[in-house]
């Protein structure tokens, strides 16, 4: 092993991003400084982070997806989604405005958002088994904020990075699954009053079910389970548009309801 090698370690990867986190301040790409951060490291690195955060007082409250749509997978050379934290410090109470002082460069994207009724662990579950454990759909938000320079990274750059999170806002209507067809729930994602685009929930590996089953099935693999109560947000359902200073970002879904929040 190099003694550049011999520098990095997940715990000094997890201090780097908290660190850029606490100061608003972006960087350049680990795994090009550090090519030995592989998808696992990156993972732990993650996992000391979120040890961090439940340290300074910060709740687990659930799981955020990334790249579960096909054109992200596809930009970025992969064939699988992700799976990263989500903490109270992360929930943006209804209403109030995206909170730039801490956030770098913020981005809003549309979500199919899940609130848990029964643990889910795997391996072995499926969209049908994960499904029967959610007691509610809602829609979301999720002010997305990379800690790399131009939202430029790699897959593992990415999950070591929590998969980019900021903050996220849910929305007032919460509908049990059987009520909905989540593979035909559109949204339009509105800026200023302006439509910039459009999906429905297949945008999600074709159901937001198959998102909440790979999440179940990959945290089995580190001896973890999606716990009851979680909130799970299963995936950008659109590309992520910047949030400009004072813009207005709505998102209006089917039957999910609307959500809208000022760009602070």
């Amino acid at each position: 092993m190099s003694s550049t090698e011999d520098k990095w370690s997940a715990a000094r990867v997890a201090t780097i991003l908290l660190e850029a986190e606490d100061r608003t301040s972006a960087r350049g790409s680990i795994q090009a400084e550090w090519p030995g951060l592989d998808l696992a490291t990156a993972y732990a690195a993650q996992d000391d982070a979120l040890a961090r955060r439940v340290a300074r007082g910060e709740t687990v409250t659930g799981l955020k997806l990334g790249l579960t749509s096909r054109a992200k997978q596809r930009q970025m050379g992969v064939d699988a989604p992700s799976v990263a934290w989500l903490t109270d410090a992360m929930a943006l109470p209804a209403g109030d405005p995206v909170p730039r002082a801490r956030l770098i460069h913020p981005r809003a994207e549309p979500e199919i958002v899940f609130v848990m009724k029964d643990r889910l662990a795997g391996p072995g579950v499926t969209a049908t088994s994960a499904m029967a454990a959610v007691g509610h759909v809602y829609a979301g938000i999720e002010i997305i904020d990379s800690r790399y320079s131009g939202f430029r990274f790699t897959l593992a750059d990415a999950v070591a990075d929590n998969n980019s999170s900021g903050v996220y806002v849910t929305g007032p209507v919460g509908l049990p699954p059987e009520s909905l067809d989540l593979a035909l729930e559109a949204c339009l994602l509105e800026v200023d009053g302006q439509v910039v685009d459009s999906a429905t929930g297949a945008a999600v590996l074709g159901h937001p079910g198959e998102a909440l089953a790979f999440a179940a099935n990959t945290l089995a693999e580190r001896g973890l389970a999606i716990e009851a109560g979680w909130t799970v947000l299963t995936g950008g359902m659109t590309d992520a548009v910047p949030v400009a200073p004072g813009a207005r970002v709505a998102a209006h879904f089917t039957h999910l309801g609307s959500i809208a929040l000022a760009g602070g």
